[in-house]
Parts: C-alpha cells; sequence; structure tokens
C-alpha cells in the first residue's frame, strides 16, 4: 500500500485518493506526509558551515561541523558516548544556539531567528527523545495526541490517527495506560507516535530503538523508512551498528567533536 500512494504522488495523482478518510494510518496520513512536501520537494533543509559549540568556558563540544539535511534524505548519526550526538540534534532543534559558524534552518539564518518564530518552526521537526518526556497525569493517547490538541484542533480530526499510529508502535491495547506504568520500551514508542503524529517535515530520534527488542527495532525502521520514502527527512542518531547495517544510508559519524561523512 504504501508504494501505491508514493507512485501516486509521484505521477501527482491526488484525486485518486479523495476517500483518504477510510484508509488507515500507514496509507492516509502518511500520504498526507507526500502532499504536504511535494510542492517544496528539492534543495536543503538544514544547514551547517563551521559550527562550534562549547559551554560556558569549557572546551569546544563540537568544532567546525559543516554538513547539510537535504530534503527526503535519510542519514545516521553515530560515534562513541560523549562525541556530541545529543547535542547535534539540539542545534537542529533550535533548542541551543551555536558559539560560532552559520546554521540555516528552512532558509533562515538561526541568529536572526526571533524568539516569537521558534514554535512554528519546530512544528516542522518532529524529535523522538531520549528521555521521552511523556507527561505522567495523561494517558499515552492523550500524550500523543498532544501536539495537534495544543494547536487547537478538534479531537474528532485526529483520534482515529492516533488509535493507528498506536497500533502501529504496538501499544494498540494500552491506550488508557499512564507513562508510570510503562516500560522502558513502552515509553519509547509513545515518544516515537508522539513525534510523527504531527506530520513533520524533519524527523530527529535519539536513541529511538535502544529500548526495545530486535523485532521492534525493525518494524520502527520499516516505518522510519516508509515515512522518508514519502517525503520526510530523518536523522536516527544510534549506536546500534546492527540497526544501521540493515539500510544503505548517509552515515554521520561524530569523534572528539568533529563530524565525518561517509554518503
Amino acid at each position: 500500500m504504501i508504494e501505491m500512494y508514493a507512485a501516486l504522488v509521484n505521477r501527482r495523482f491526488w484525486k485518486v485518493v479523495a476517500h483518504a478518510g477510510s484508509v488507515p494510518f500507514a496509507g492516509r496520513l502518511l500520504y498526507s506526509f507526500a502532499i504536504a512536501v511535494l510542492a517544496n520537494r528539492t534543495g536543503r533543509l538544514i544547514k551547517f558551515e563551521n559550527v562550534g559549540l562549547r559551554y560556558g568556558m569549557g572546551p569546544e563540544v563540537l568544532r567546525d561541523v559543516s554538513f547539510h539535511i537535504p530534503k527526503q534524505s535519510f542519514q545516521f548519526l553515530t560515534g562513541p558516548s560523549g562525541a556530541g550526538k545529543t547535542t547535534l540534534l539540539r542545534l537542529l532543534f533550535m533548542s541551543l544556539r551555536p558559539t560560532r559558524g552559520l546554521i540555516t534552518i528552512f532558509n533562515k539564518d538561526m541568529a536572526m531567528i526571533e524568539p516569537a518564530e521558534l514554535p512554528l518552526l519546530r512544528r516542522r521537526i518532529g524529535v523522538v527523545f531520549q528521555d521521552f518526556r511523556l507527561l505522567d497525569h495523561m494517558t499515552i493517547y492523550e500524550n500523543v495526541g498532544l501536539p495537534l490538541r495544543v494547536r487547537g484542533k478538534e479531537e474528532s480530526s485526529y483520534q482515529h490517527d492516533v488509535l493507528e499510529l498506536l497500533k502501529w508502535v504496538g501499544l494498540g491495547e494500552r491506550i488508557h495506560a499512564l507513562p508510570p506504568v510503562l516500560s522502558g520500551g513502552e515509553k519509547q514508542r509513545v515518544a516515537i507516535a508522539r513525534a510523527l503524529i504531527d506530520q513533520p517535515e524533519i524527523l530527529l530520534a535519539d536513541e529511538p530503538t535502544g529500548n526495545v527488542d530486535t523485532p521492534m527495532a525493525q518494524r520502527l525502521l520499516r516505518l522510519f523508512l516508509e515515512l522518508n520514502r514519502l517525503g520526510t527527512a530523518v536523522v536516527i542518531a544510534t549506536h546500534d551498528l546492527g540497526l544501521m547495517d540493515q539500510v544503505d544510508a548517509r552515515r554521520m559519524i561524530l569523534s572528539n567533536g568533529q563530524l565525518e561523512i561517509y554518503e
């Protein structure tokens, strides 16, 4: 089904899926990803030029980092613990500003972005945090739907998508559970679902398979690949060499604060 929708998008036969409301999440919501990016599908989403970052007066955590994230690209970010992977993801999400260098995000110089613009730009970036960042007083259903709820959308407009996505990550029977009773793997899957429900142009995932078993890791990887095929750029930070070996994808390797890229 995914391949069929991808083919339809590529040929721009939009009207063929006029009754998209009747197809499951993997078709209807992913098809909307493709529609959202089709009008602007070439070029670069993010570009780093000679970026450096230090905390306080300490040594630079990142040094002379230069790369770009093309639209519709898929890449792994890897390196030893403490190499700066999470710091680099925070720069990509605009939760940190560099000490030096130039970062361009969605054709905007990061140094010139006003605080009032940040929420709108961040809506275009989905993030799976390593520490989950779930709200303990909300059910997992409510956690996943929260990004849309805070935008003022009616629950009826996203309820089906939330339920289908929770089924996809293997939590369809636990929609009323609260985060404190979940295992680490279950919390990770909720965090992944929440990052995807907002239909981002870029997905940043910090160790998304670190707390799940091998079959679930492969299932989640397939979801990331499906999203990518329909137009979403994906950056996965991981130590999992087995996961990376399953995909012929770009590898961004951080070591001692410097970045090497293998296409």
